[in-house]
């Protein structure tokens, strides 16, 4: 997803240097700074701001307005359930209320351990296979609530270490 998760002011502020200079380029540079980092980290809203000339509530505005973009590390893999109408239409409400239980957490959280972050998508182009669910970069169709938890139970695993 990205080269590097760790951050520092320079990073943050050579993506904004990268891209400051295109018309709109607020919502590039935050594209950029979650393609990066995985979420837009807290020192980047005074560096955005700065930089573009808008105050810091304008670029906070825009964070929140917009559900893509994270204010915290995701966990390891990010869920995505598609809610937009052909998936609904076919059992997505259900899944939504399944998966929320089996992780114990409601969308735009992440698990207790930072193993999986639920977040809501409207379209993931896969409106025929309904429901859909992204998991990091792949899209599953049909998704039951069997096939999510054998979905889970497939991104919790982690190989062991045998120590001789």
């Amino acid at each position: 997803m990205n080269e590097s998760r760790e951050w520092s002011s320079q990073s943050i502020q050579a993506e904004i240097n990268a891209l400051r200079h295109k018309p709109g380029a607020l919502l590039p540079i935050l594209h950029a700074l979650q393609d990066r980092f995985g979420f837009i980290p807290p020192d980047a809203v005074p560096l955005i701001a700065e930089s573009l000339q808008l105050t810091s509530a304008e670029v906070h505005g825009v964070i929140s307005f917009y559900h893509h973009f994270r204010t915290a590390p995701p966990g390891r893999h990010v869920v995505q359930i598609c809610r937009a109408e052909a998936c609904q239409a076919v059992g997505a409400r259900q899944l939504e209320a399944h998966a929320k239980a089996r992780l114990g957490i409601d969308y735009h959280q992440t698990t207790s351990d930072r193993d999986i972050t639920l977040e809501a998508v409207y379209c993931l182009g896969n409106c025929a296979c309904g429901p859909s669910v992204r998991v990091d970069n792949g899209v599953c169709g049909r998704v039951t609530p069997e096939a999510f938890d054998a979905l889970l139970d497939e991104l919790q695993t982690r190989p062991l270490e045998v120590i001789a």
